[in-house]
């Protein structure tokens, strides 16, 4: 006999950063498999340290990191985690990454700057990382940063089921708060029946990082519920901008919907002090509770994102979740 055969079996594994281990729990409790035992802490200089308590070999290791406040901190333990788990003789090591660490940096604006989304890619390659699941990237070219597939996931139809709900009946206007986002706003008007759309002209000072001066809307707005999307809320400088002048245009009620909920300093005061409505996010980043206002709704992204590893495990097809859109 001149070979062995061995029986292919398939095993899938767990992995849960410190990020946000309730959203690994979650996504775990979907799938019916708990997130692998990891011994993870850093040493006295802030260096990290990261051992799985299981054998990974031979199996589909998905290792699930919220990138939250302290980035720097989570980008690293994430990339021990995959070298770990590469040198460990994990079969694919897939990355869920339900919010990718410095999106906003995808282009160069001026001379002498970084391209900081595509350094992501390539220290995640170099980890050993074969694949990148993530969800709303801020703009679609980040894909083709990775040297490997990239699944592209959409929270629209979590945030959007939550919208039709509540508001359904009323007539509505989806609002773009700015040029840039009017792509993602047009899926919008598509997903909500066809209502109508608009966008806030604006001006950004490229020297100033999340300072905004909004202008003016242009679209039908008046006496009508106003849906601003957007793909994070950082310091809700934008959005708070626009619902003022949305309000000062007539319309009847302003709603927000964004994947991404950053809110750094000062978003909370800024939200809790808006002429916003309710705010609907999603749980790909943690929320304290002292950033938990009444009007911030937090839908879950487990479902959605257990739901895409499994067909990622079985080879199934991804772009199926969104009816061909992905």
């Amino acid at each position: 006999m001149g070979s062995i055969v061995a029986e292919n079996r398939k095993s899938l594994m767990l992995f849960s950063g410190q990020g946000f281990p309730e959203l690994a729990e979650e996504i775990g409790q979907v799938l019916g498999v708990a997130p692998t035992p990891t011994d993870s802490y850093e040493f006295a200089n802030g260096e990290i340290f990261v051992r799985f308590k299981e054998s990974v070999r031979g199996s589909d290791a998905f290792v699930v990191q919220s990138v939250t406040e302290g980035v720097n901190r989570w980008v690293m333990e994430t990339l021990i985690m995959v070298d770990a788990l590469k040198r460990g003789s994990a079969k694919r090591i897939t990355v869920v990454l339900p919010f990718y660490p410095y999106s906003r940096q995808d282009k160069k604006h001026r001379g002498r700057e970084p391209i900081s989304a595509r350094l992501m890619a390539d220290l995640l390659k170099t980890a050993g990382a074969n694949r990148i699941l993530t969800v709303d990237l801020h703009t679609a070219q980040i894909q083709g940063f990775f040297d490997g597939p990239v699944d592209h996931l959409f929270a629209m139809d979590i945030l959007a089921e939550h919208v039709e709900r509540k508001f359904e009946g009323r007539p509505m206007t989806v609002v773009a708060p700015d040029s840039g986002r009017v792509r993602v706003a047009e899926r919008w008007t598509d997903r909500l029946g066809g209502c109508p759309l608009a966008f806030i002209h604006k001006t950004r000072d490229p020297t100033k990082p999340n300072q905004v001066v909004a202008n003016r809307v242009v679209g039908e707005v008046e006496g009508r519920v106003c849906l601003i999307v957007d793909d994070m809320i950082d310091t809700g400088g934008t959005i708070a901008k626009a619902a003022d002048i949305l309000h000062d245009s007539g319309a009847a009620e302003v709603i927000v919907a964004a994947t991404h909920a950053l809110l750094s300093d000062p978003a909370t005061e800024r939200l809790k002090n808006s002429r916003i409505g309710e705010v609907v996010v999603t749980n790909t980043l943690p929320l304290p509770p002292e950033k938990r206002l009444d009007k911030i709704t937090v839908l879950s992204i487990a479902p959605l994102l257990a739901r895409a590893i499994r067909e990622v495990f079985d080879d199934g097809s991804v772009t199926t979740l969104f009816g061909g859109l992905s």
